[in-house]
Formats: structure tokens, sequence, C-alpha cells
């Protein structure tokens, strides 16, 4: 059986017949690199869409959330470690049809659309290309909440579909590659990418002495400003969580970091503080 190289992301997997890449949903199956994970969903929820989060798109409407399970990144303060860094072995799952997840949607009218979330959902693209032919023809709405670190073929094939997007932009290239096992280069070229083509929004969560300083805030909040300074800054109030234990993110800090982002763009909203 032949050898293939997945190159959705910055990982190019070469995968063995039978062999799932680093993700843990794409997977050889006969020499073909297949959705392993295609309509396996482990978390379906009506959320409002500022939950997302998402503050100037649709505000006050609800969404159905679809989340399945493994991601392309390493994140070792995961808010939801218990999908993202699972397999199918090691987690609950129950297998829809895009058909039958659409449904869903449709049956709900008080729901905008679908959202793929929770987990990464750019590793399952095949599945949101086939609910969004499903679901636009009926004017709802495709939401991504995801990694961005995905590359340029398969964002091109789904940008039509998609309505809006929140990336996450998580640190420096450093901290991509010493914390994430990623490469920030693909976030930065999707963001590029989508910016224009859909509406789009960021989120960072901020973790105390890794991403919280000053000079990174300026530089990310800059750096976004230069392709739009419209483009929403979600600053998320970090939480110990999987193998990060340090004390959660002071409300000072977060309140800082809000008025540095602020001189470059318009719309920056702190995330998480209750």
């Amino acid at each position: 059986m032949s050898e293939v190289i997945c190159d959705l992301c910055m990982h190019q997997c070469h995968l063995k017949e039978g062999q799932t890449g680093f993700c843990r949903a794409r997977r050889n199956v006969n020499g073909i690199n297949t959705c392993d994970n295609y309509g396996r969903l482990t978390s379906l929820a009506m959320d409002p869409i500022e939950k997302k989060p998402f503050a100037r798109f649709m505000p006050g409407s609800l969404i159905l959330s679809a989340g399945s399970y493994g991601c392309n990144l390493a994140c070792p303060f995961c808010q939801n470690s218990m999908i993202s860094m699972t397999d199918e072995h090691t987690v609950n799952y129950r297998t829809f049809t895009a058909e039958e997840l659409c449904d869903i949607v449709i049956s709900h009218p008080e729901s905008i659309g679908l959202a793929f979330t929770y987990n990464e959902p750019l590793i399952s693209w095949e599945f949101i290309r086939d609910c969004a032919k499903i679901l636009k023809p009926q004017n709802k709405k495709i939401v991504l909440v995801t990694n961005g670190c995905i590359n340029h073929r398969v964002m091109a094939e789904l940008i039509p579909y998609v309505d809006a997007m929140n990336i996450d932009l998580k640190g420096d290239a450093a901290f991509y590659q010493k914390e994430l096992q990623g490469d920030i280069q693909f976030v930065k070229d999707t963001i590029s990418f989508v910016y224009d083509k859909c509406h789009l929004e960021v989120t960072t969560l901020v973790i105390p002495e890794k991403n919280d300083s000053i000079a990174f805030m300026d530089q990310e909040a800059k750096w976004l400003a230069s392709l739009s300074d419209k483009i929403p800054l979600h600053l998320s109030r970090y939480f110990p969580r999987y193998h990060y234990t340090q004390p959660m993110t002071p409300v000072e800090t977060l309140k800082t970091l809000k008025e540095t982002a602020e001189k470059h763009l318009k719309y920056v909203y702190i995330g998480n503080v209750w």
C-alpha cells in the first residue's frame, strides 16, 4: 500500500496505510488522505453567537454549534482538551450524515445556521463543505471557529461557503513553535486571505508570562490593523486547563492590553471575565 503525505497543514504527515496523522482525524485509506472523523460529532448545542465569540456578527442570534474530535495543534492550555486531544478510541461520538445534521439546523428556525467549533473544524473540511452546500440555499449561515492552520487550497475552496470566522492568534512565532507545535505563518496567511472575503473576528487567549506583554499586543494589533482596523479582537481570559497550572490572567492585565490594542484597532473586547 502506498504512503500518502497529508498537506492540509504545517505537519505534512507521512501516513502509511491505515495510519492517522498528528491531528488524529486524517487517515490513509487505500492510498487516499481521508477525513476519518467525517460527521463524527462529540458535541452539539444551541449557543448565543456571542459565545463563539462574535461581537459584531448578527448579535443576539442563536446558532447550532457542532464539534468533533482532534486538532492539528498541541496547545498545553487547551480549554477543550477532552475532545480536541482525543481520537476515535478515547472519546464518545455519534455519526451524522451532512443531511442529518442540516435537517436539525433547518428544523430549528431560531438558529441562524451552523457553527463548526469546540475542536479544530478545518481538519474535517469536507464535512463543512458538504453541510454548507445544503444549508446555504436555505439562507442559513456557516460559521467557523478555528486555529487557522490550514493550507491555502482548502481555505480557497471553503471560503465561498463561509459567512463568518473567528480565528485564534495565540502568540508570536516562537510560542507557536515551542509550545503549540505549530507555525504562525499558516495562521497569518489564513487571516490575510479571509479578512475581506467573510466576516472575521480574532481571539487571543491571554496567558500570564506567555503572551501578555504590552510589546506583543502592540505588535499583534498593529499587524491586524495593517489589514483592517475594523477587525474585532477578543482578549480572552486564561484559566488553568490541561497541562497549564499557572494562575488565571489578572483582569488588570486584560484591561491594559485592551488599551494597547485600541491604539490600532477600533473594536477590542475582553472575554471570560465575570
